[in-house]
């Protein structure tokens, strides 16, 4: 009975030869197999940019919509044959990976019911992110993985700042639209929050100033205090990023995406597939 199950779990050669061409990148046909995706997941982001352009979209444009229902279609392919040869699709599917895959075949669909939403095919453009496995890039994307750890474990920190910048704002904000009024631009309280976030953050894009004294030393105040400001949440990232580096290491799957797996696991805990050595 325990044989019976066993073997109903293996995979047939031929799933198992697909998942070595779609998945794995030390064969020959593995690399090929990317190479090939990568050069075609950039021209039809191309064909999508020159298809926005006017002067392009008048004289060329049967031909792009032509070239990005092909790429929609051989996409469609390889998302469904990624999901035929390995053993558990769910864990692919629910992927990071695996919802960009989704994602940069649906709006040309969508643009069936929706004019319009095939412009957001551009999102292909994080599916190049699979150079780093065809180069032998792995570690950039366990420091990739670093990263968005930090983040995460700083995000109340972050809030919290936010929040306080937020305060500043409104206060400063209100203070000017007292100060100035209508005179200078500063019309409505909304308007002054506006002014001051622009220069808080050091835009200053110019089309509300102050005119009056006491409105420009608030105003230089603004500026100095946005310098000051801006360092904080650096510092908490790096902070974080400290402490990060500092946990003994992980590694990531190439075929689900899941990250935080010991730094001596051979397989995936959640789709069995092989780690990189």
């Amino acid at each position: 009975m325990m044989n019976h199950q066993n073997n109903s779990k293996e995979m047939s050669p031929f799933r198992e030869h697909i998942k070595i061409i779609i998945f794995g990148t030390d064969s020959r046909a593995g690399k090929l197999f990317d190479l090939v995706l990568i050069i075609t997941i950039v021209l039809s982001i191309i064909t999508v940019l020159l298809d926005s352009v006017n002067e392009y979209s008048q004289i060329y444009g049967n031909i792009f919509k032509i070239a990005e229902w092909i790429f929609t279609i051989m996409f469609t392919l390889e998302y469904a044959m990624r999901i035929y040869c390995i053993r558990r699709p769910l864990s692919y599917m629910y992927s990071f990976f695996g919802i960009i895959d989704l994602l940069a075949v649906l709006p040309t669909y969508l643009s069936l019911f929706i004019p319009g939403t095939e412009v957001l095919v551009v999102i292909r453009v994080l599916r190049v992110m699979r150079v780093f496995r065809v180069l032998k890039l792995a570690q950039y994307m366990g420091e990739a993985a670093l990263l968005v750890k930090a983040l995460s474990a700083s995000r109340r920190k972050i809030f919290i700042f936010l929040f306080s910048v937020m305060n500043i704002v409104i206060i400063l904000g209100s203070v000017m639209y007292l100060v100035e009024g209508e005179a200078s631009g500063f019309d409505s309280i909304p308007r002054s929050i506006y002014w001051a976030i622009v220069t808080l953050t050091t835009v200053g894009y110019g089309d509300i100033s102050p005119i009056t004294n006491l409105g420009q030393a608030i105003a230089a105040i603004i500026m100095v205090t946005g310098y000051s400001i801006i360092a904080v949440p650096t510092g908490i990232v790096t902070a974080e990023l400290v402490f990060s580096d500092n946990i003994p290491g992980t590694q990531e799957c190439i075929v689900c995406g899941m990250g935080d797996l010991k730094e001596d696991a051979n397989f995936c805990r959640i789709c069995g597939a092989k780690l990189p050595e």
